[in-house]
């Protein structure tokens, strides 16, 4: 007769610490949690039903990911992102994203392809009814379907660094009606070239792209 073991199966969770990261993270880039504010921590641990000491550790991670600003003795603050330091994260994801678009055309299965097309598709429609919030959450899922479809983990660990520091600015910039056309439009020519699996074309395209929403919210953030 068998005996059952009394071991117990250890549930398959990330540390505390580490989802409160993640909770902390959202609010930063959803604007929740503003850059160069101050980060009250009692009230944090409250709303986030959590004591001190994982809100520290994740806050000592956030600060590692440049999100977060600690000093001794005085506490936490939202990292400020200057207009010259958009400009630099964005020249990288620039050159990431086209490399991105590049490999996507050679690797990427016909399903891929059309899964990408219906994204784009529900985007065009959120544009049409002027619905921004769910149209950056389409825009957001096709950017990181192209970065996933690279099949390269280094590109895919590199650009989510980068994206963790510029999402809540990438929302902003569309808060112009000009660069939301014209962001539109350049999706349109993306999603044509992607489809043809023209890698240098939509390569181009995708890094065009990405450096024009740069510079406009290096504008908006140095008239700030």
């Amino acid at each position: 007769m068998a005996v059952a073991s009394s071991k117990k199966t250890a549930l398959n969770r990330q540390p505390l610490h580490i989802e409160v990261a993640a909770l902390v993270r959202e609010m930063i880039k959803d604007g929740s949690l503003k850059q160069g504010e101050h980060i009250k921590e009692i009230e944090l641990c409250e709303q986030l039903a959590v004591s001190r000491t994982p809100l520290r550790e994740a806050l000592k991670a956030l600060h590692v990911e440049g999100l977060v600003h600690i000093e001794t003795n005085r506490g936490s603050w939202v990292s400020k992102i200057s207009a010259q330091e958009y400009l630099d994260a964005f020249e990288v994801m620039s050159s990431l994203e086209r490399k991105a678009a590049e490999l996507m055309t050679e690797r990427a299965s016909d399903q891929q392809l059309k899964e990408l097309f219906i994204i784009h598709q529900q985007m065009e429609n959120y544009f049409q009814q002027k619905d921004k919030k769910n149209y950056f959450e389409k825009n957001q899922q096709i950017h990181s379907s192209i970065i996933r479809a690279s099949g390269n983990q280094k590109l895919c660990q590199l650009h989510q660094q980068l994206l963790n520091l510029v999402t809540y600015g990438r929302f902003q910039a569309i808060n112009s009606d000009y660069r939301w056309k014209e962001s539109m439009q350049e999706h349109q020519d993306l999603i044509k070239a992607l489809l043809q699996r023209d890698g240098k074309k939509a390569g181009e395209i995708l890094s065009t792209h990405v450096m024009h929403t740069g510079h406009v919210l290096a504008k908006m953030f140095e008239q700030a």
